[in-house]
């Protein structure tokens, strides 16, 4: 019987194949968008902000791509053994201490703009729901008994550990201890009558899945990682703890004598914002998960087996990132480097952060943070390359009329040969390669955006900015005769160039510092209706076609587009 339910399992992922994640293809129906749901032992620090700023980019990217329905969802994991322990410690009960530490992540991500459109808890009642009608889909089926389990456990990381994924150390005391090979965290023995779940059945449905949908999981490294794993003896799976030991989590339907396992409870958040049990078939299995490579297993193996003994399919993708550093250093309390991300805010303000994060951020490597690192390149890039180069050009020494000015085909024309034969031709060979690689940009932005290399989509609009910027100095318009009207005409265009480039880099970035490109779009006169990435028609008069935009009034001067930051004085590396 089971041998027919692992095919019947097994089998129903692929009875339809899944697009890669791709924000233009809207096609597909809506889709689901969502970072891990966020454990509120602690406050929220900066690996929180990353996956929700990744997933917020990717959220509003597709938005801005006219793709159709999608839902973005986050939220707070909030049972388990852990934050029953943290609650007896402060003092207070559970549901209080959820309440607070939910609220602090919730402000947070208002703070730093993500756009979310669902807030989930489990210990919302819908969640409860969804979660009790997955057990019994699971104890239906047949994938769950009870047993007699042995083995280590992990507290802080609310999982069961095999033997081989523990090592014995020394604490500060040179007391030894048993704990987690990979973490660090401690471990102890814990012995109890709990239900299992068949995981061992699920080893070859599993490979299967991931060899034939190779972009199932990304970026490359950690498909690879998951494919070792899979090598590997896959045991049975403990899924519920006694009660007596847990109480704060939901109860097994049907036997109060135990506790669901938290993270059961927890992967089950994404089908109870699907719908789940009865409106997610709209938004399922159209799933994207953006999470830590310290949750992969949980996410790679043991989720897709589940939804397989469920009757539901794997999500879509998996896109995986790494951890953040401060000074090559992990982050913890002992070592006081932990990095406060609302000092941040004030520190570089949101949208410099934000850049900061998602410009050094690169999802298949730790990346590290120091002060100095992060305002060198907000002051390169965001206060000089691109307010500097915005600043020039709508300041009323070069452009007087305050206008997006007229551009001339005698001075800049299409054909590079034609130059040759018309004596008001200006444009040099570079300033054409310039044209050339703002052309291309927004189809590379789009398809780093669609390959999870964010960062690679802001390399591109630097790199183009950087070019701007010597087309700029190059001709250096200020020194040019404008009582002569064939200088005032090249003044003109090469203004004009340089806006339409500077629109652009508006447009595209508006899913990265979304505060910073409005405000430079609505310098220029950019109407929120001219924002999409439809409406980018860059240098219609260049391909002899009418601009929107020629002759247009630019909008009010606000002041600085990123004011320059002032590097601090012996600041301490967790200091912002």
């Amino acid at each position: 019987m089971w041998r027919r339910r692992l095919r019947e399992a097994s089998s129903l992922w692929w009875r339809r194949g899944r697009p890669y994640f791709s924000s233009s293809s809207s096609s597909f129906g809506p889709r689901l968008l969502s970072t891990p749901i966020f454990y509120v032992n602690g406050a929220p620090h900066i690996g929180h902000l990353y996956s929700a700023l990744l997933a917020d980019a990717l959220h509003r990217h597709h938005r801005l791509q006219g793709g159709g329905e999608g839902r973005f969802a986050t939220g707070t994991d909030e049972h388990g053994l852990k934050i029953q322990s943290a609650a007896a410690a402060a003092g207070t009960s559970p549901e209080c201490f959820c309440d607070r530490v939910s609220a602090q992540f919730r402000a947070l991500f208002m703070q730093a703009g993500i756009s979310y459109t669902d807030f989930i808890r489990t210990t919302e009642l819908r969640h409860r729901r969804a979660v009790e009608h997955f057990w019994t889909a699971l104890r239906e089926q047949g994938w769950l008994y009870q047993a007699h389990y042995e083995g280590w456990y992990c507290t802080a990381e609310e999982s069961f550990l095999a033997a081989s994924q523990v090592t014995e150390r020394p604490d500060s005391q040179g007391h030894l201890h048993k704990v987690s090979l990979e973490s660090g965290h401690q471990v102890h023995w814990t012995k109890e009558e709990n239900y299992m779940f068949k995981l061992s059945h699920f080893q070859e449905p599993l490979l299967k899945w991931l060899r034939e949908s190779k972009a199932a999981i990304t970026p490359e490294p950690f498909y690879q990682q998951v494919l070792q794993w899979l090598e590997q003896d896959l045991p049975d799976l403990s899924v519920s703890r006694d009660r007596n030991r847990l109480q704060w989590g939901i109860p097994v339907p049907g036997d109060a004598t135990q506790t669901i396992y938290v993270w059961v409870d927890a992967l089950v958040n994404y089908l109870t914002v699907a719908g789940y049990p009865e409106a997610h078939h709209a938004l399922w299995p159209n799933a994207y998960h953006i999470v830590g490579k310290d949750i992969l297993k949980f996410h790679a193996i043991y989720w897709p087996a589940l939804l397989m003994a469920a009757g539901l399919e794997p999500p879509a993708q998996i896109l995986v990132h790494s951890h953040w550093t401060v000074q090559g250093q992990k982050m913890s309390k002992s070592l006081g480097n932990v990095v406060d991300p609302v000092a941040c805010f004030q520190r570089y303000s949101v949208d410099g952060f934000r850049y900061f994060l998602l410009r050094q951020g690169v999802p298949d490597r730790d990346c590290d943070y120091y002060d100095e690192k992060a305002i060198n390149l907000v002051n390169a890039e965001l206060a000089d390359a691109l307010g500097g180069l915005l600043n020039r050009c709508t300041a009323p020494g070069l452009n007087p009329s305050g206008t997006y000015p007229g551009f001339s085909e005698a001075c800049f024309p299409r054909d590079v040969c034609a130059q040759n034969g018309r004596g008001s031709g200006r444009a040099l060979p570079e300033d054409y390669r310039l044209v050339s690689s703002v052309e291309a940009l927004p189809s590379q932005v789009n398809a780093s955006f669609e390959s999870f290399q964010i960062y690679k989509a802001l390399e591109s609009i630097m790199d183009c900015v950087r070019q701007t910027n010597g087309f700029i100095q190059r001709h250096m318009p200020w020194k040019l005769q404008c009582e002569n009207p064939e200088q005032e005409r090249w003044r003109d265009t090469v203004i004009h160039i340089v806006l339409e480039c500077l629109r652009v880099y508006g447009v595209l970035l508006q899913p990265v510092i979304p505060t910073i490109a409005d405000k430079l779009l609505s310098r220029l006169g950019v109407s929120s209706t001219e924002r999409s990435f439809r409406n980018l028609n860059f240098l219609s008069r260049y391909h002899g076609d009418k601009s929107p935009f020629e002759g247009r009034r630019l909008g009010p001067d606000t002041g600085l587009l990123f004011p320059r930051l002032e590097k601090p004085k012996n600041r301490s590396p967790g200091d912002t």
